[in-house]
């Protein structure tokens, strides 16, 4: 293939290329000039968007939890990954060094796919973000910026860098590599990027084969640590599915003997006036009483410690309940009666 073939080839992904390297440009256009989501101590705080990711992350979760466990190295990394999103998607869209701003796009995609392909209420908001991003990224490396870029604008104009070996890889114009070798690349790479998107799609959704689910309609709570002794009750809860712009609405907790009957709850005005020393919050999204409630957002996790002075009745096992406001119910038995001083009636 001449140059001239690479230059059409390049024209037709022109709207692609344009709004691919929009949406990522978008990004750092919404945190910093539309409004400042980079103040960890304002509302809307971009960290505590990738802290929601953490849950059902698929592969990089521990890298997550790592930034997510602390807080100085999320900002840096939110501010750092923000200037790489800006840099590559303006690059892209006035196709300078495209196929390198390609490779870019292609990771990122990459990220957002493992990270958060799990979220979307409606749809596979950022499922399909993170394949469609992918697939562009992978194709326009090969087509190059084409004539409304201005890597042709250099190539025309004969600039020095343009006449180097390494610009066909990094800039626009000729790909070095014999036709029957690139056809190939490109196949094995549309096989492997379909295949990806296939596993992902059940993975996250079981959108090939099976019984659809979207893990972000309902929340979901896991409770661990209970345990009732002394005079508190203390446990770990940890939000791990639901929609990540609207939180959990805890409006009751009660302790149940073994028929089920309420030996002690607290109700949603409670749960509103605990303190900051009755939870231990372990990521920057925080468990925090609300004006009704107590709210849990997406990939929060803490640790809650609930003053108790007396039960009503004594029983071998006790059983933790936490009730949403949605009607939603979540139970896990309690350790540690036997150290409980229990009052009997």
């Amino acid at each position: 293939m001449n140059n001239q073939s690479y230059s059409f080839a390049g024209i037709f992904t022109t709207a692609l290329r344009w709004v691919t390297g929009w949406t990522y440009f978008s990004a750092f256009w919404r945190r910093l000039i539309l409004e400042n989501k980079l103040n960890p101590d304002e509302a809307g705080y971009i960290g505590e968007k990738f802290n929601h990711f953490l849950p059902n992350a698929l592969g990089i979760k521990p890298v997550i939890e790592h930034l997510v466990s602390n807080p100085d190295s999320l900002w840096w990394a939110m501010i750092i990954f923000t200037i790489i999103e800006a840099v590559i998607g303006l690059l892209f869209m006035v196709g300078l060094f495209t196929r390198l701003m390609s490779i870019g796009v292609f990771s990122l995609a990459i990220g957002i796919l493992l990270g958060a392909g799990w979220l979307g209420t409606t749809c596979l908001d950022e499922w399909q973000i993170g394949v469609l991003g992918v697939a562009a990224g992978f194709t326009i490396y090969f087509s190059g910026g084409g004539r409304y870029s201005l890597d042709e604008y250099f190539t025309r104009k004969k600039r020095s860098f343009t006449l180097k070996k390494w610009f066909g890889f990094l800039g626009s114009g000729t790909l070095h590599i014999k036709l029957d070798l690139l056809n190939k690349i490109v196949l094995t790479g549309s096989i492997g990027i379909i295949g990806l998107t296939l596993f992902t799609n059940q993975y996250f959704h079981g959108g090939v084969w099976g019984t659809l689910h979207n893990k972000s309609v309902k929340p979901r709570i896991e409770i661990s640590n209970a345990i009732l002794q002394k005079s508190a009750l203390t446990f770990e809860v940890y939000r791990t599915e639901g929609a990540d712009v609207y939180g959990s609405f805890l409006i009751g907790i009660q302790i149940l003997n073994n028929n089920g009957e309420v030996v002690k709850e607290w109700n949603g005005t409670d749960l509103s006036r605990l303190q900051d020393e009755h939870i231990q919050n372990h990521y920057v999204a925080k468990v925090k009483p609300g004006k009704h409630s107590l709210l849990i957002p997406l990939g929060a996790r803490a640790a809650l410690t609930i003053p108790v002075d007396t039960i009503s009745r004594h029983k071998d096992t006790y059983t933790l309940k936490l009730i949403d406001i949605s009607g939603i119910e979540w139970t896990a038995e309690i350790a540690g009666l036997h150290a409980i001083k229990t009052q009997t009636t």
